[in-house]
């Protein structure tokens, strides 16, 4: 696993996601790491994401899928094209499908951990599959469809 995560490598102008976006003060601030032929991402969600009391809201859930789906979808790019994650341009994807099977409950008292790998790549677009744990246990699986921002939307460092 890399010190750094993904979403350190994007430029100041796109890191302010409500998901992931480190300059984003009220944000998550989700942040994913290359394991191997896997990204991993660990959350430890608060009080205030609660949907039942002692479970997750599914919305959270889905925003973990969404931001470190994206997040793996760059770096796979980046992987694809032999090229380090911070030479220019930046190749920064946003959500083009996101789809989320909740297998169980999730119990909001665990760090979470979302696991994902890349399934396809095609042109702009990837698919990125992912699940998500709690305690060991899958509570969600999901799917994103990423696609590349045009150059002309994804501003220079």
């Amino acid at each position: 696993m890399t010190d750094k995560a993904i979403q350190d490598y994007y430029p100041d102008n796109l890191s302010y996601c409500y998901g992931c976006g480190r300059l984003n003060e009220h944000g998550l601030h989700i942040q994913s790491y290359l394991e191997g032929e896997e990204s991993v991402c660990h959350f430890r969600p608060r009080p205030y994401h609660t949907a039942i009391p002692g479970y997750v809201y599914g919305g959270l859930i889905a925003s973990l899928f969404d931001c470190h789906g994206t997040g793996t979808a760059a770096a796979a790019a980046y992987r694809a094209a032999g090229r380090a994650m911070d030479t220019l341009p930046p190749l920064r994807f946003v959500t083009a499908s996101l789809h989320v099977d909740y297998l169980r409950p999730t119990p909001i008292d665990a760090t979470l951990e979302v696991r994902a790998t890349v399934k396809e790549i095609k042109g702009r677009k990837v698919i990125v599959t992912e699940t998500l744990s709690a305690n060991g246990i899958v509570c969600a699986r999901g799917e994103v469809v990423a696609v590349q921002m045009p150059e002309n939307l994804v501003p220079e460092r």
